[in-house]
């Protein structure tokens, strides 16, 4: 390993032992969110490593943003679900949107005023995501959205969602699309926290779409190619 991921590695252990690991025990007990974690690792910027740095991240390629993930697993699991679902969240996004998208979304997880989470999985569809149910139908300028998605992480803590549904009935995996979809976008709801055996800082909870009426611009990529994008 070369002496660059080595420094990475000793400067992101210095930031989780002095300012992430002592909130992991009342994270976990408590089942909160560790907001002093997130801030800690925002300050560092080690809280969304991999945003490119066009969009005001830090840059760092597949290897360093493990090795961030790892180091603050090491400290803390439920706070390591911060860079790792920024970098899950956003990759469609770096996959397949749209560069207006992309410009709009990415540079508030860089400067760590929001982090994204990931919809795929459902109550009928976790292994067999092509059976989803929740639908996205074309209404004029906007795409409309229902259904539910299912163990969600950070789900009510993240800003922005990066959201997989049915464009398409019958045509299975060739007709679900992707959309962001906002926190505060009217329609979108949360279930209550699951009761999990750890990495309890880390709300896990069912995300509710109810006629969630978005802008057309929102989808990721050309209908049909969510599946793909998400594999």
């Amino acid at each position: 390993m070369s002496s660059a991921y080595d420094e990475i590695r000793e400067a992101v252990r210095a930031v989780c032992d002095g300012k992430v690991a002592p909130n992991a025990a009342a994270a976990d007990e408590h089942a909160e969110f560790p907001q002093a974690s997130y801030d800690a690792l925002r300050a560092a910027d080690f809280h969304a490593p991999h945003v490119p740095v066009e969009y005001g991240g830090a840059g760092a390629d597949a290897l360093a943003t493990v090795i961030v993930i790892e180091e603050v697993a090491r400290a803390c699991a439920s706070s390591s679900l911060i860079p790792a679902g920024n970098k899950l969240g956003t990759m469609p996004l770096l996959l397949a949107a749209s560069e207006e998208l992309k410009q709009r979304y990415l540079p508030p997880v860089a400067r760590g005023e929001a982090m994204f989470s990931y919809c795929l999985s459902e109550p009928d569809a976790g292994s067999d995501a092509a059976s989803m149910t929740t639908r996205a139908v074309l209404d004029g300028d906007a795409w409309v959205l229902d259904g539910v998605k299912r163990w969600i992480s950070n789900a009510g803590v993240s800003e922005y969602y990066t959201v997989f549904a049915v464009t398409e009935p019958g045509a299975r995996a060739r007709g679900i699309s992707a959309f962001v979809v906002e926190r505060s976008d009217p329609g979108v709801s949360f279930g209550a926290p699951e009761k999990k055996l750890g990495i309890k800082g880390s709300p896990t909870r069912e995300v509710y779409f109810d006629n969630v009426r978005i802008p057309a611009n929102r989808i990721i990529g050309e209908p049909g190619t969510g599946f793909g994008t998400a594999m």
